[in-house]
């Protein structure tokens, strides 16, 4: 495993065990619970989350993704199972990618683009900690605020919560 790969390995590992204790939080019967009208559903953010650790596998499978081209839908789970299964198998993923990603691949530029137009064109090593990593700390920070607004029980993040001490 090269080197810059051994250090989101590391990450990865870590922020996915906060990610997942988060997740296991998010109620069924709230998936459709919106705290505004613009905002995702509990269960599309969850949902979202769970799929963007998945796009890992996406960056290295070649160097530009069209979303022009397929038809790509969003994940919105039905259940609390399937939210979880559909996190560890993209996690899986996502680290069995990074393990085998070498320095060479890790700084190859990497485009996202919607037919002509160029979303953006960065290395590898900065599509997983703009584009991926803190985009998903971002979510997971707004899901933390969905579960307050609900009275469900925050988890630790990055220390005691009101509800872990």
């Amino acid at each position: 495993m090269s080197n810059l790969a051994k250090s989101f390995v590391s990450e990865l590992k870590h922020e996915a065990e906060t990610t997942r204790k988060v997740l296991e939080r998010v109620a069924e019967e709230k998936f459709d619970w919106r705290p505004h009208e613009k905002s995702m559903t509990m269960g599309r953010l969850a949902g979202h989350i769970a799929e963007m650790i998945g796009w890992i596998e996406h960056v290295f499978k070649g160097d530009e993704l069209d979303l022009g081209k397929g038809d790509r839908k969003p994940f919105e789970p039905k259940t609390s199972a399937e939210l979880l299964e559909v996190f560890k198998k993209n996690l899986q993923g996502a680290l069995e990618t990074l393990e085998k990603a070498s320095d060479e691949e890790m700084i190859k530029t990497w485009t996202l683009r919607n037919g002509e137009t160029v979303l953006l064109s960065l290395p590898k090593v900065q599509v997983l900690r703009a584009v991926i990593f803190n985009h998903i700390i971002h979510h997971r920070g707004q899901l933390s605020v969905y579960l307050r607004m609900n009275d469900i029980p925050v988890p630790s993040i990055y220390g005691p919560s009101a509800d872990e001490r």
